[in-house]
């Protein structure tokens, strides 16, 4: 964990994402982690907002140590999921990864991954931002559509010991960085690919369809295949994983 060894707490922000993002072109910056108990604008893809009662979720976002080559960036998330999947098998909770960046306990949406970047020329540094939902609120089944997962519907976890299995598993996983094939098959077989069903919905199209995952192609896309056999490549960028 020596990589990721500096923490910072705060109480109530905005985001760790955007905290984080403002500080990507610190040199002081490599390797801290941004926690908060509560945030005002915590998101995931495509604008989502992600909700969380204060306190009861691990919301943090962990600046990598070292740059990445940026035509890499595309494999952060999911080498991200891996580490935290790893960091929550640790707790005793065994979780699915979710194309592209979610993980789910019994088919409810547990955690979300979501990363910032700062390309300079063919180098990129990053914020790796999770979202765990860890203590179940009585509140949570009306709040939340669909219902989520929380960590104490499997296992009660200590959130700070949670953190660190999960700092841990981004420092023994970090050299794996430098090879994002190495990452997309480890993200495949953790997944359960190929043969794992998807519902799907492209964006601006109501119509929503079911395949089977594939592979998961360099640079982030998911090779499906339709019942009738025809084979595609659904782009992180026009589509969305239904549950």
């Amino acid at each position: 964990m020596q990589d990721f060894a500096r923490i910072v707490y705060t109480v109530r922000t905005g985001s760790t994402n955007e905290d984080a993002a403002a500080l990507l072109g610190d040199d002081a910056a490599l390797g801290v982690t941004i926690v908060a108990e509560e945030q005002t604008r915590g998101a995931g893809r495509k604008g989502r907002s992600w909700v969380a009662r204060p306190g009861s979720a691990l919301l943090f976002t962990s600046i990598l140590p070292r740059e990445v080559r940026a035509a890499d960036l595309w494999c952060v998330p999911f080498w991200s999921a891996l580490a935290v999947s790893d960091g929550l098998a640790r707790c005793g909770i065994a979780v699915e990864l979710h194309w592209p960046n979610d993980l789910l306990l019994n088919g409810k949406k547990l955690a979300g991954i979501l990363c910032t970047s700062r390309i300079v020329g063919a180098s990129a540094r990053v914020g790796c931002g999770v979202g765990i939902n860890v203590y179940r609120t009585p509140d949570a089944q009306r709040e939340i559509d669909p219902p989520p997962a929380f960590c104490d519907d499997a296992a009660r976890v200590d959130r700070n010991v949670l953190l660190r299995h999960i700092l841990e598993a981004f420092s023994a996983r970090l050299s794996l960085l430098d090879d994002a094939h190495t990452v997309a098959r480890g993200w495949e077989a953790r997944a359960g690919l190929p043969g794992r069903r998807y519902r799907l919905q492209r964006d601006g199209d109501e119509r929503i369809f079911e395949a089977t995952a594939l592979a998961l192609e360099d640079g982030g896309a998911l090779v499906v295949e339709r019942s009738d056999g025809s084979r595609e490549a659904v782009t992180l960028a026009d589509a969305r994983a239904l549950r």
